[in-house]
């Protein structure tokens, strides 16, 4: 029963919190359905301002804060979550110029660059989203919380070497 409150939580705060521009809300629709449904976390989407860094300015778009569980160590998870979403129709973006080492990989998908970001609980972003998604959780024995950013954007094309 917990869980469902806190699922019906998320979802109206979901509803609450979106003020579309034009065609901005379609942008994170993939990545919220790809960690809600194939990875089973908890999730919610905002629509949001990114710095574009390929267009060298900031950029409607959105984020989706999400939330786990598991026994695994960070490693396994990170390394498993990416394994399935390139299994999963998401594509790497041409030019990705993402940080491996920091887990955070930069996939496309339906019109959107979504830079998906691995972080555990010993790291914390202090927003609402953050903090509703993470007490929807249930963390069972020997489980720990772990959390997914993702950051979209439109599609754009790789951004030339040198710029």
């Amino acid at each position: 029963m917990r869980r469902l409150v806190s699922l019906l939580t998320v979802t109206l705060a979901t509803l609450l919190l979106s003020t579309p521009v034009a065609g901005q809300e379609e942008l994170c629709v993939g990545a919220e359905r790809f960690v809600r449904e194939v990875m089973g976390m908890v999730a919610v989407a905002e629509l949001d301002t990114i710095d574009d860094w390929r267009t060298r300015s900031i950029v409607p778009g959105c984020r989706v804060t999400a939330a786990g569980a598991s026994s695994l160590p960070s490693a396994d998870i990170a390394r498993g979550f990416y394994q399935v979403i390139d299994e999963s129709g998401w594509a790497r973006t041409p030019d990705p110029r993402d940080a491996p080492s920091e887990a955070s990989l930069r996939f496309r998908r339906d019109g959107a660059d979504c830079l998906f970001n691995y972080y555990d609980s010993s790291m914390s972003l202090n927003t609402d989203a953050e903090m509703m998604v993470s007490d929807a959780v249930y963390v069972g024995r020997g489980e720990k919380l772990y959390n997914f950013l993702v950051l979209c954007t439109p599609a754009a094309p790789a951004a030339p070497r040198g710029s």
